[in-house]
């Protein structure tokens, strides 16, 4: 957890000649701006301005003038850039030129997500499990829909080629102060999942946004094509983005409770989420189908469900399925956040477990779960609630 001082130290003593200004859009897409070690006490001091009528969804040109100011405990070393003459990324917050935080900052969003659970006097953790798809190039460079793989679920090399990419991938995250946890090939023809340790709500979201980052970079250098999208191929699995979350409370009380209350605030407000945890048109493809959900219900060990409470010796969590890796994970899991502290502020309870295989129960069964949004367009309708608006802001 560098200091500005540090970071300033450790620019001077390690040869470091750019420093990658990062920041996210609305979508969760990571921007930079490169400055020299030179600009490093004025963006402390001041902040790097950027054009934000440039960035969808930012600010007008009438009034585009937003500061990036770094966050010194989010410096890491850019591995793959050059040794001699090291380049390093921070994180940085959002400023208007008062110094008023920026609200459409989506890291902003999430920390107050996480200040508002720590003044109520609960602590979230959170982690994510991330399934890609690895796509040959065609002779242009350009990415196809030709799985690198037709090896299935943990399959071992020779038919699972993507063994070396993930071993590149794991070395990587670790070299950048990730801690990758399993890493293994999906159901799909080209798919991979690779799990890193769990940690605060803000550091997982950077660690995720980091880790796509990495993923499209080795995949990159390896000849393919690293696919998020929701559902790459018909009729193949799509690609989840599992979010893993358990409670602590600095009043002592006990953890299966908040967690029974977070599971109910959660199911009473997913709804309300699905534009934000599943946000493009074919994030509905998915749903459903392959053990992506699609009914608003909960279960133990059960893969079929919207909300599963694992079978772990790690601690007490409840895992979300719905999401998506093209969401914007300070966005996602700033509202479970809000819909789980929600759960534990008015003592919800959820309904009774469901024990069925949802994807084989017969309409009987079904008929009587409320279902998720099942397009876009429902789902953008229902985040217009009060609930999302107070936890995103207008």
């Amino acid at each position: 957890m560098y200091t500005q001082q540090d970071v300033l130290d450790f620019v001077q003593e390690e040869d470091v000649k750019f420093i990658r200004l990062a920041f996210f859009d609305l979508s969760g897409r990571q921007k930079n701006v490169s400055i020299m070690p030179g600009q490093l006490n004025r963006a402390f001091s001041d902040g790097i301005s950027f054009d934000a009528s440039s960035v969808e969804g930012f600010q007008t040109a009438d009034k585009s003038d937003l500061f990036l100011h770094p966050d010194p405990s989010t410096l890491t070393i850019i591995p793959w850039r050059p040794s001699t003459g090291k380049v390093v990324r921070m994180f940085c917050d959002i400023q208007y030129p008062d110094g008023r935080p920026y609200e459409k900052d989506s890291r902003y969003i999430l920390k107050s997500a996480v200040a508002l659970a720590k003044k109520e006097g609960y602590e979230f953790r959170v982690g994510t499990e991330m399934e890609f798809y690895l796509f040959k190039l065609d002779a242009d460079g350009n990415p196809t829909r030709q799985p690198f793989d037709n090896a299935g679920y943990m399959d071992i090399a020779p038919d699972d080629k993507g063994e070396n990419i993930r071993r590149e991938i794991c070395f990587t995250l670790e070299q950048m102060g990730i801690t990758p946890e399993a890493s293994h090939h999906e159901e799909g023809p080209g798919q991979n999942e690779i799990d890193f340790h769990y940690a605060d709500a803000l550091t997982t979201a950077d660690n995720t946004s980091t880790f796509k980052w990495i993923v499209r970079t080795k995949a990159v250098s390896s000849g393919l094509y690293a696919d998020f999208s929701p559902k790459p191929l018909e009729g193949k699995p799509g690609n989840g983005m599992h979010i893993n979350l358990s409670v602590k409370s600095s009043r002592g009380e006990d953890d299966k409770e908040l967690l029974k209350h977070s599971l109910a605030g959660i199911l009473a407000h997913v709804g309300e989420m699905t534009f934000y945890l599943n946000p493009e048109e074919d994030s509905y493809k998915r749903l459903g189908s392959a053990k992506a959900p699609c009914y608003i219900c909960w279960g133990k060990e059960n893969r079929s469900q919207l909300v599963r409470i694992p079978a772990s010796k790690d601690g007490l969590r409840l895992e979300l399925r719905s999401p998506d890796t093209m969401a914007n994970p300070y966005l996602a899991y700033a509202l479970v956040i809000h819909a789980a502290l929600d759960g534990i502020k008015n003592r919800m309870t959820p309904p009774p477990a469901t024990d069925e295989d949802l994807f084989n129960a017969p309409q009987s069964v079904t008929e009587k779960l409320a279902r998720l949004p099942q397009s876009l367009d429902e789902a953008r309708a229902k985040a217009g609630s009060e609930f999302v608006r107070k936890a995103l802001g207008a």
